[in-house]
């Protein structure tokens, strides 16, 4: 399968710029600092007595305070919804960079992760130098209080040692904690351990407190090498020189050294304080608990839950992120709009399904088991759902569906739900959106999923059917099981039921087909499902093809 030039730009070029761009600033500052304590003057005693240890120790802190910056920026999720909603983004190539935020996010994090081995390790060797290069000469350069010192004496009396110690500690727990297994088999252990970022930047900004390494102030009245007040030419360079040449040399004082004035704040003051507002304000609109208005169980394990808020507003594509206190307190998950608020009707929902802890209790509290030892059965049972507080919504990449002539949405299992609002919006009216061509091609498997959405999609089906625009919509349905396929022989579902296959798609024969319909065309491919789905498609749409149609894809992702 060859890769056409043209695909391969459209959809990995811009995130190769940013990562060109991104490579090349930090390797601009590691050099550049580098040689600023390798070579620089108001370094050379240091130096000498570190070696290089201090050069890389420095550049690698340079990256890092770099990465550090970065790293909070794409966690501003109401910043980049607000953005990418403004005329300012006209671009489409501009938005689909910012649905990267996330693996953006990642890929600073690992940086840090990396720079950071390095930085320690440098250090190490700096205490081992500090303790046995210890100089008579300077004193003030000493971190050691005298020749021979323990190393480890030293890192756990000093500041830098105590804080870097703490920082590793945090950094070990956020990376380990990030793996996909943890995230998906305990996601509180990641969700926790995660929010140890406002200490670990506290920390981070008091590590450079403690004055370890320091320049000298002094280099025009005392030049390095300079022959101080008791030494002569002859201990330096071992001949005899002329009077005035040695006292042309000669120090003019003592070499005075200070510690660097902490920079580290300078770099991530701007966007804590920036993602700290962000949250606040955040905060602030999710102060107040929704409504729920309706709870409905589907079969599989998922649950509908449609919602009710004052001055809710969003676009189909987006999702919104829940907290519910009677399961945690402090545990936030995100869920695609299935629903959304419109002129007619305020109410928005979610569907979700049962898949971890979280999901489980929440959907109890919804969906109470009915108590069996009751003597007396109730008149009226009033339902009475839990306290629930929703933040957002937030953009994400199905926000795109209709900004494409042609669009291509692919759907694996419970990824259906980006596209589900999207169906909801073309069935109130599908005539104001500059799309014109939907392929939906849903991937199930047990044939029961499908009744999730079978109304939505029988009767947005049957709207474009009466408006002779039948070809508006393609649909496919694929089941890889067959079992109780006469779930879906009723009569209502007859739309759906021609539109089933069993198996897995034919993926090369289906964009193959795409393409010769749609020549010389872009056509959007928006993907929610496993990862072999993601994969599968993504490779396809990279892929050249004799039509000349290029596939932009766009995976769901959510920050």
């Amino acid at each position: 399968m060859f890769v056409s030039v043209r695909s391969w730009v459209a959809n990995e070029g811009g995130k190769h710029l940013v990562l060109v761009l991104w490579l090349g600033a930090n390797t601009w500052l590691f050099t550049n600092t580098f040689l600023l304590y390798c070579t620089g003057q108001q370094y050379s005693y240091l130096y000498k007595m570190l070696g290089l240890g201090l050069c890389i120790s420095r550049a690698a802190a340079s990256v890092l305070n770099f990465n550090c910056s970065l790293v909070l920026l794409p966690m501003c999720r109401s910043l980049l919804t607000f953005v990418r909603g403004t005329c300012m983004v006209s671009s489409r190539k501009t938005r689909r960079l910012l649905d990267k935020s996330k693996t953006f996010h990642v890929t600073c994090g690992v940086a840090i992760c990396i720079f950071s081995v390095v930085h320690v390790s440098a250090h190490l060797v700096n205490v081992v130098n500090f303790s046995v290069r210890y100089s008579d000469d300077f004193p003030a350069l000493n971190l050691a209080h005298y020749r021979g010192e323990d190393p480890k004496l030293i890192i756990l009396t000093t500041i830098p040692g105590v804080t870097g110690i703490l920082l590793v500690l945090i950094l070990f727990l956020m990376f380990t904690s990030s793996s996909s297994c943890i995230r998906v088999s305990n996601y509180e252990i990641f969700w926790y351990t995660h929010n140890l970022f406002i200490v670990f930047y506290i920390i981070l900004m008091v590590h450079m407190a403690g004055g370890a390494l320091k320049y000298q102030t002094n280099i025009e009245a005392h030049p390095p090498g300079c022959l101080r007040a008791n030494q002569s030419s002859t201990e330096q360079q071992g001949e005899e020189l002329e009077q005035s040449e040695d006292e042309e040399r000669r120090c003019r004082e003592e070499a005075h050294f200070q510690p660097h004035y902490p920079q580290t704040w300078m770099w991530v003051s701007g966007p804590l304080c920036l993602y700290c507002a962000e949250r606040f304000y955040r905060y602030i609109w999710s102060s107040d608990p929704v409504t729920i208005v309706t709870v409905i169980r589907h079969p599989c394990d998922v649950t509908e839950v449609r919602m009710l808020k004052k001055n809710f507003k969003a676009r189909p594509g987006q999702y919104i992120v829940l907290n519910c206190p009677g399961v945690s307190s402090f545990e936030n998950h995100p869920f695609t709009l299935t629903m959304c608020p419109t002129e007619n009707k305020e109410t928005f929902g979610i569907h979700l399904r049962v898949v971890g802890d979280w999901t489980e209790h929440f959907t109890q509290l919804l969906i109470p088991q009915p108590r069996t030892d009751l003597k007396i059965l109730p008149m009226v049972q009033q339902r009475r759902y839990p306290k629930l507080y929703v933040d957002g919504p937030f953009g994400s990449p199905s926000e795109e569906v209709f900004n494409y002539d042609v669009s291509l949405c692919v759907a694996g299992g419970i990824g259906v739900t980006p596209f589900a609002c999207v169906l909801h919006a073309l069935l109130d009216g599908w005539t104001g959106f500059r799309l014109q061509r939907l392929y939906f091609v849903w991937v199930c498997r047990e044939l029961q999923s499908f009744h999730w959405f079978a109304e939505l999609l029988c009767a947005l089906h049957q709207k474009l059917w009466e408006a002779n625009r039948p070809d508006y919509f393609n649909l496919k349905l694929y089941v890889s099981q067959a079992d109780n396929m006469q779930s879906m022989s009723e009569e209502k579902y007859q739309p759906l039921t021609s539109r089933l296959l069993v198996g897995r798609p034919r993926w090369k024969l289906l964009f193959d087909e795409i393409g010769k319909t749609n020549k010389c065309k872009r056509v959007g491919v928006f993907c929610c499902g496993p990862k072999g789905i993601s994969r599968t498609v993504h490779r396809l749409c990279n892929s050249a093809r004799s039509s000349g149609t290029t596939f932009e894809f766009n995976k769901e992702s959510f920050s």
